[in-house]
């Protein structure tokens, strides 16, 4: 299987940034990233790896020509092996395309495949047997890592193909709002595989997420952590908390106890093909300051000394 991975998305740039740009990406990220900034978070971890992973491709010339030429197979083809009739080609998924309905006409022949779907369509499959009749002789399955946001809004992939004898093609796929890890989108080939002499084949997209530095996926339900503090822990009071939409207020009860789990009606993740989306829960975690002022310690002096009264009362 294809593991595919945009170095440019990664970074955040596009292809036709220069050195230099990708070079200032790479520095931002990093610093942000970087594991001794981030101790003890794992998705930071892996993001600085899957960072530093493009940077050492796209900083080196010869590599990125061949990456922007082959894809996900610029290491000569070591992670993927095509049927011979398919020749050699590359896959790369990138931010932006053309249609491709045309290429894959080409490669296919007639355009249509299963249920009718024409070139340059998705559709997400199960993974239960096809009927021999329409079985495909030549599928490819190749695996596409989302983001949070990309499942939760869609995204518009690229897929650049190119092999002996075939003009170098950027075709464009868009997946669908609501797909989930283990998702397969399927990108029709065709019916007659009349240029290749066998069955037509499709390629199937198998979904993988990218870890969330404040996100995780409970079902259609997004789960995140909030910090609040004492104060607003004993007192309640409105508090700010990001969203897949964008950052909203919510209200926290008065003698809130750490662990408590707050629920935001339908700002988790779409349902494919529907109107329907998942909750946010947002599970409070009461901070201890790292440092208080002199006023802070008397106040806190002062709570001590009404508690330890309450307490000889009781």
């Amino acid at each position: 299987m294809v593991k595919f991975k945009d170095y440019y998305d990664t970074l955040g740039v596009s292809r036709s940034s220069s050195e230099k740009e990708i070079k200032v990406a790479y520095r931002k990220l990093a610093r942000q990233f970087h594991p001794d900034a981030n101790k003890g978070n794992k998705a930071s971890e892996e993001k600085f790896k899957e960072i530093t992973e493009a940077y050492e491709v796209l900083k080196d010339s010869e590599k990125r020509k061949r990456y922007d030429a082959l894809g996900a197979n610029y290491k000569a083809g070591s992670d993927f092996r095509p049927p011979p009739e398919y020749g050699n080609f590359g896959f790369d998924f990138g931010a932006a395309g053309a249609p491709f309905s045309d290429f894959f006409e080409m490669l296919f022949g007639q355009a249509g495949g299963m249920g009718g779907a024409q070139a340059g369509g998705f559709r997400t499959a199960g993974g239960g047997p096809q009927p021999a009749a329409r079985r495909r002789t030549a599928d490819q399955e190749a695996e596409i890592e989302l983001s949070v946001e990309e499942l939760a809004h869609g995204s518009t992939r690229t897929l650049q193909i190119s092999g002996p004898g075939v003009k170098a093609k950027t075709l464009e796929v868009k997946i669908p709002a609501g797909v989930r890890a283990g998702s397969r989108v399927r990108v029709p080939g065709g019916d007659k595989g009349a240029n290749l002499g066998v069955g037509a084949g499709d390629l199937y997209l198998r979904v993988k997420v990218k870890p969330h530095p404040y996100f995780t996926i409970d079902g259609d339900n997004l789960v995140c952590e909030l910090n609040i503090t004492p104060a607003q822990a004993v007192i309640g009071g409105e508090v700010l908390v990001n969203t897949i939409d964008g950052p909203v207020r919510i209200r926290v009860p008065e003698t809130t106890q750490s662990g408590k789990m707050l629920r935001l009606r339908e700002k988790g993740l779409p349902k494919l093909k529907s109107q329907q989306r998942g909750d946010q829960l947002v599970k409070l975690r009461i901070a201890l300051p790292g440092k208080i002022s002199d006023d802070e310690r008397k106040l806190y002096e002062q709570l001590a000394k009404l508690e330890l009264e309450r307490s000889d009362d009781g």
